[in-house]
């Protein structure tokens, strides 16, 4: 049996130590052979020998017909030239006369050859498998392999020898092997310089503990066209009577799309994270530009207002001391003056700060914010809010909400020239929106997006998970929407 398999080296066999390494075809007890397109056999397994009681000696090498002229019937033969004229598996159930049992056969064509299954039965079966239910298990293997891209390999330990099977290494990485055995050499020499030494090591490391059962690994294989891919390969280790490693039955799988795929991946997640650190940075500066402007604009307010009304009321108190005739004339007017300056300091102070919580909600310091502005009588503002429940935002969130308002009228004061202006305060269920439409002259919403007022809104915005929207056209006003979600660690219960 051995001769014939080393003439067709089809499918590999060896032996160590005594104990008889046998391919899948030798252990399975169906008889089973395969011939070409010419019916010259190329395999016969020993089952086939013994259910037929022809030696694989007498028959590999030879035409089906003629060594078994006179003895198959002529249904085998009809049944076998429709497989290879129709390209479909067969089943069927005979009965050979000339070797007395009924026969059980499964024919099936692939990459020009007819593999041919058959065992003994007791009787006639009441019908076939239907056709289409042959061709789904006939070519289950066969998708299995095409669908996942396995490449299905048996590596003999003692003989060094690799068996690719039916062709996946072929069909995945264009070499032009189909079940043929091949050097263990020739595959150690396909992997990728940086992984070869890796990978071996591993392999023996795990082949010298003899108690393992499965190895695993991934590395890059070279393709037929020099291009490497990168592969998954998991193989069974099967021992000997010894207990001693003799075969790997396993399966290659190119991993390269998922590995291409993992790289982008990783490559996308530094991008977003250096877009990341260049928004925080622009944020931070915005949050830290808004401060300089906030010290800049008290400051100012301080030195050219506040200083100048306080030189005047030391003036009148001055004057006081020494002219009796306008002495409470004088007194009247530095009084008046410091009140200016007291009612000043304490604008100043309301636009930093604001009450704790349980004196003053977000809503109450908006209107009072807005009470300020309506009494300038130079902008005309209204309030309105639908549905907000201030117990379920928190403190943090409510701040941010007022100075949002407070950024955004202090542009259209300074920059919109309007006279009217709304602000809407609604809650959602999972978001609070803010909208604040005014009648100015319009705004840039691309170069004004820039600025560092609206840096600062977007950066308090994006601090709660949000975002913001700018809608304007020229001399029609401009329209500031802020979406803030409720998010559960925003939320005080």
């Amino acid at each position: 049996m051995s001769i014939s398999l080393q003439k067709s080296k089809t499918f590999p066999t060896a032996t160590h130590s005594g104990y008889p390494e046998k391919p899948m075809t030798e252990i399975i007890p169906n008889g089973f052979f395969v011939v070409d397109r010419k019916w010259i056999v190329q395999h016969w397994n020993k089952a086939a020998e013994d259910l037929l009681a022809i030696k694989a000696d007498n028959i590999v090498g030879r035409n089906l017909w003629k060594a078994l002229a006179g003895i198959v019937p002529l249904q085998f033969q009809a049944a076998y030239h429709t497989v290879f004229f129709r390209d479909i598996p067969n089943h069927f159930v005979q009965n050979w006369e000339e070797m007395g049992p009924w026969f059980d056969v499964v024919t099936c064509f692939f990459e020009s050859q007819l593999s041919v299954s058959f065992k003994t039965c007791n009787q006639m079966p009441h019908q076939k498998l239907p056709e289409a239910r042959l061709k789904t298990l006939n070519e289950l293997y066969r998708y299995v392999t095409e669908v996942t891209n396995d490449c299905l390999w048996e590596l003999d330990l003692s003989a060094k020898e690799l068996y690719w099977i039916d062709g996946g290494h072929k069909r995945v990485f264009g070499y032009p092997i189909v079940n043929a055995i091949i050097p263990q050499e020739f595959w150690e020499d396909l992997l990728h310089p940086d992984d070869r030494v890796r990978v071996l090591t591993r392999l023996k490391d795990i082949l010298v503990t003899g108690s393992a059962t499965v190895w695993e690994d991934e590395y890059r294989f070279q393709r037929a066209d020099g291009e490497y891919a990168y592969v998954q390969d998991r193989a069974h280790i099967l021992y000997d009577n010894d207990n001693r490693p003799s075969r790997m039955i396993g399966a290659t799988l190119d991993i390269t799309a998922r590995q291409v795929a993992e790289s982008q991946l990783v490559e996308s997640e530094r991008n977003l994270g250096r877009e990341r650190l260049k928004m925080q940075k622009k944020i931070t500066d915005a949050v830290l530009a808004a401060r300089e402007r906030e010290r800049a604009d008290i400051g100012k307010e301080l030195h050219d207002n506040l200083n100048q009304i306080l030189g005047a009321a030391k003036m009148y108190i001055e004057l006081a001391r020494t002219d009796e005739t306008n002495r409470e004339m004088c007194l009247n007017k530095s009084s008046g003056y410091l009140m200016t300056v007291i009612e000043a300091i304490r604008n100043i102070s309301r636009s930093l700060t604001i009450p704790e919580k349980h004196i003053m909600g977000l809503s109450e310091n908006i209107n009072m914010l807005l009470d300020d502005l309506n009494a300038t009588e130079v902008i005309k503002i209204e309030f309105t809010e639908q549905g907000i429940d201030e117990s379920a935002l928190s403190e943090k969130l409510q701040l941010d909400i007022l100075r949002i308002v407070q950024e955004q009228l202090n542009n259209i004061l300074k920059h919109a020239k309007a006279s009217f202006a709304t602000i809407t305060l609604t809650q959602e269920k999972s978001q609070v929106i803010l909208q604040i439409i005014d009648n100015g002259r319009g705004c840039d919403t691309i170069g004004d997006s820039k600025g560092i007022g609206i840096m600062n809104i977007r950066s308090r915005a994006e601090s709660h998970g949000g975002k913001i929207k700018i809608t304007s056209d020229p001399e029609q006003g401009c329209e500031l929407q802020v979406e803030l979600p409720l998010n559960s660690h925003e939320t005080t219960g």
